[in-house]
């Protein structure tokens, strides 16, 4: 189904949680002979609970990142902020940013992609929260539970695959928008894309600037993205792109501690190469990639308690592999995948003297490889009533030996409208770098940690899938956890920890009126640990009215009982109210007038103690299609 590219708040929403009748194959169209982004299978062959956020709901989000689209839109996942704008890297800022599902995520448990290109930095293992902009994005795809079957490390709690868009209409389409707001914030984000015939273009530009909502916070990011992508016939596509990220955040500390003189400078790249094949028995490809990037971080120093530091982190580090991947269509309702992946990732880190840049110290460079060969069947019976999922991966890392990932599951089809899904699977995280080779803690004998999901899920599709409804029990039991422990009287990394999270989701959308849509979430979790930054309760309800050329959409989210790092161990509950406004007018170049106001009832919270989130902020702009 032909999805054209939309201004920002559109003039009605599309009906959120219902899913279109078409199939989510990933092939070249060929009619109109469309080039895809790669993926390893067909997401409907996963037994995991499988979230898709749209283009449309990502631009109707007017939000410049696409963390707060996701925690608005997939329930049991949650993301830590510090205040206004930017996650930052500074070493006291190392909670902000992280992406947590179902209560798994510090550090490198979830793992990001842009068209299935892994990004993460190679020395410390961790995603960069501000390099996810909205801007080019066609839709995400997030894996609630372990993807290490398919992308082994680093996806122990889930996966998030953003997936940029792609030029399906012949000739130059585009748009270009700006906003403004508080804090002196300005956002303005170009993007294009132009197709003839069998080749297509894509080019996109975003820039944020904002001074924060506290003194020393202000932040700014420019990201620039360029994709190209040939139909060398019907049966074989060729696309190469090439996405990069500069930005600068100050970091203010706690208002226990604050801090001066503490900021992050960051850039980052991505390169990748693909090959893509299609035909009617099999489809698959070869994919090459590069994930580099290039930091400095001044620690700075608590005000009127210690001295400017004299001296400057320095960090560079790459992860760059291919993988190799296909799919068989070998008879009747049967797919069989195959892969092979490579890895190679690492990095150099140094401390340079703020008098004398030459004065070099702390330096230090480590590389890790690893290797993994994978295979995944599904088959169906009883015209596609039933399906049996199963797969197994073998990888070996040169830090950590080798390790079997497992993956069950059954999908069920009870009638046209409803689906059953049950799994069993194992996910793991390989030792960082950092962990294993940096600062006295260091052990280089460290282990991945590792976690076995079981989860049951339902969806149910009403009155001509005007209405959904959904729901997903699950039970994890992390095992192998890399903690600090006393050694001889020494702090070291060890494999000693081990948690247990279960909890449920229920989720439901109904469009109510052709202009009149409603949906809402609920998380629910319990953990045997402390969890910080992961809520035991989670709500998220949106309601969007569209009457002719207006639009407008109320959202609330709900947190209760969230560990926030409170010293007396207390917990967090705070409810956020947002309203999003929009009128477009004209017809062969649309122009969009919006605006949103977030925390309309002036709610004070913290999601990080000590930091301190903005009371009510207003933001407004345009949007011109063309």
């Amino acid at each position: 189904m032909k999805r054209e590219l939309i201004a920002l708040l559109p003039i009605a929403m599309a009906f959120g949680g219902v899913e279109a009748k078409e199939t989510l194959r990933d092939t070249v169209n060929l009619k109109e002979v469309v080039v895809t982004a790669p993926l390893k299978t067909n997401p409907e062959l996963i037994p995991l609970n499988v979230t898709q956020v749209t283009e449309t709901e990502i631009e109707k989000s007017a939000e410049s990142s696409l963390l707060p689209v996701l925690v608005a839109k997939v329930p049991g996942l949650f993301v830590t902020e510090r205040g206004f704008e930017g996650y930052g890297l500074t070493n006291a800022a190392a909670n902000s940013g992280q992406v947590f599902i179902r209560g798994v995520g510090d550090g490198n448990k979830v793992l990001f992609m842009i068209d299935g290109q892994p990004q993460w930095a190679g020395v410390f293992g961790h995603s960069l929260s501000d390099t996810y902009v909205a801007n080019g994005v066609e839709k995400v795809e997030v894996i609630k539970g372990p993807s290490s079957l398919l992308y082994g490390s680093n996806a122990m709690a889930g996966s998030v695959n953003i997936i940029t868009k792609t030029q399906k209409k012949d000739g130059l389409t585009g748009r270009a928008r700006a906003m403004f707001g508080s804090f002196t914030t300005q956002k303005f984000a170009l993007s294009t894309g132009y197709k003839k015939g069998r080749f297509s273009a894509t080019l996109s530009g975003q820039l944020d600037r904002s001074n924060g909502n506290r003194a020393r916070s202000s932040f700014w990011m420019a990201n620039e993205f360029a994709q190209l992508k040939y139909a060398l016939s019907d049966n074989w596509s060729v696309a190469g792109m090439l996405d990069m990220t500069q930005s600068f955040s100050n970091y203010p500390g706690s208002v226990q501690l604050p801090r001066e003189n503490t900021w992050s400078d960051i850039f980052r790249g991505t390169g990748g190469l693909y090959v893509k094949n299609t035909y009617e028995k099999m489809d698959g490809g070869v994919q090459g990639y590069i994930n580099w990037g290039d930091h400095k971080i001044d620690d700075g120093n608590i005000i009127d308690k210690e001295p400017p530091t004299d001296y400057l982190f320095n960090s560079t580090d790459y992860n760059m592999g291919f993988t190799i991947y296909e799919s068989f269509y070998l008879w009747k309702l049967n797919t069989l995948s195959a892969g092979v992946d490579f890895q190679h990732w690492g990095g150099h880190i140094w401390n340079t003297d703020k008098e004398d840049a030459g004065k070099v110290s702390s330096d230090e460079k480590h590389k890790v490889n690893e290797v993994a060969g994978y295979l995944m069947m599904q088959q169906g019976f009883f015209n596609d009533i039933l399906n049996i999922n199963g797969g197994v991966r073998l990888q070996h890392g040169s830090s950590y030996g080798n390790i079997w990932i497992p993956q069950a599951g059954l999908i069920v089809k009870p009638g046209n409208n409803a689906q059953i899904k049950a799994s069993f699977s194992k996910g793991f995280t390989a030792p960082n770098i950092r962990q294993l080779y940096l600062y006295p803690p260091k052990n280089p004998d460290l282990k991945p940690e590792y976690m076995l999901n079981y989860e049951i899920s339902y969806t149910q599709h009403l009155l001509n899938y005007r209405l959904m409804l959904g729901c997903a029990l699950y039970y994890i039991d992390g095992k192998n956890m890399i903690q600090l422990a006393a050694v001889n009287g020494r702090r070291q990394w060890q494999n000693t920890g081990k948690f247990h999270n279960k909890g449920f989701e229920i989720e439901a959308s109904y469009a109510i009126l052709s202009n009149l849509q409603a949906n809402a979430s609920w998380s629910y979790l319990h953990s045997d640990g402390d969890n910080l930054y992961s809520p035991k309760n989670k709500l998220n309800a949106e309601v969007t009215y569209s009457p002719g050329n207006f639009s407008f959409t109320l959202e609330e989210m709900s947190i209760w009982g969230m560990k926030y790092g409170d010293p007396d161990g207390a917990s967090m509950n705070y409810s956020l109210l947002n309203l999003r406004a929009a009128y477009t007018y004209g017809h062969s170049v649309p122009v969009t007038l919006f605006a949103k106001v977030d925390n309309i009832t002036n709610k004070h919270y913290e999601i990080i103690y000590g930091y301190p989130m903005p009371g009510t902020t207003i933001m407004g702009g345009v949007e011109v299609k063309f």
